[in-house]
């Protein structure tokens, strides 16, 4: 998984499934219900390169013919915390790979005419020092909803925050890195640039929209 030397806090989840599977999700023509099937894999596939370095404990297991020593995850389970709408898309995906996970969530959404996050609904578990967050966002575009989400999350006591995304722009990751320097980005596309209305290109259009079929 390479860093990206300009912008140091980004690594791109560049396994072939993984990069497979953006392409399709890419294309306008893939339909809905494909469009959420992949979501939900990529987001799969790039959690368990996010979660290589989780701390690990020794633990004793009873095996049907002895007794021998495994290793678990330590401390506190994973807390995911999807960005609403879209986020959504990539939790059921992670949820698979880590079942005991709980799940917070971020109600923003972006102001069409400043492109600034407004908030409007916040709910974690009480605990939040004491967890591991990962924010879930299909989109890194201009940075504002993510850097918002996560400084909601410090506020709440969250200390260990990791941000997810299926694609990003290189202004939203410089904007992430500014704001949260201590929070490292996973992605598995950084694009070229944003346009004019804060979409990402060639980004994949509203993943909002075509998660769930509106306009």
């Amino acid at each position: 998984m390479p860093t990206t030397p300009a912008l140091p806090g980004l690594t791109v989840v560049t396994h072939p499934l993984v990069q497979h599977k953006i392409a399709l999700l890419r294309d306008q023509a893939t339909p809905k219900k494909v469009f959420k099937e992949l979501v939900d894999e990529i987001a799969m596939l790039m959690a368990y390169e996010a979660t290589q370095d989780l701390a690990l404990e020794a633990c004793e297991v009873v095996t049907p013919l002895e007794t021998t020593t495994g290793r678990r995850v330590a401390g506190k389970k994973l807390t995911l915390v999807p960005i609403l709408r879209a986020g959504l898309g990539m939790v059921d995906g992670i949820l698979r790979l880590v079942p005991s996970a709980r799940v917070g969530h971020v109600g923003l959404y972006r102001d069409h005419d400043t492109l600034e996050p407004v908030d409007y609904y916040f709910k974690i578990p009480a605990d939040g020092a004491e967890r591991d967050f990962f924010v879930l966002d299909p989109m890194l575009a201009t940075g504002g909803s993510a850097a918002s989400a996560v400084a909601s999350l410090k506020r709440a006591g969250a200390a260990r925050i990791r941000f997810l995304c299926l694609v990003a722009a290189p202004e939203g990751v410089r904007r992430l890195q500014a704001a949260h320097p201590d929070v490292p980005i996973f992605a598995a596309a950084l694009d070229r640039e944003l346009n004019e209305h804060g979409y990402i290109l060639p980004g994949l259009g509203d993943a909002g929209d075509r998660l769930f079929g509106t306009k």
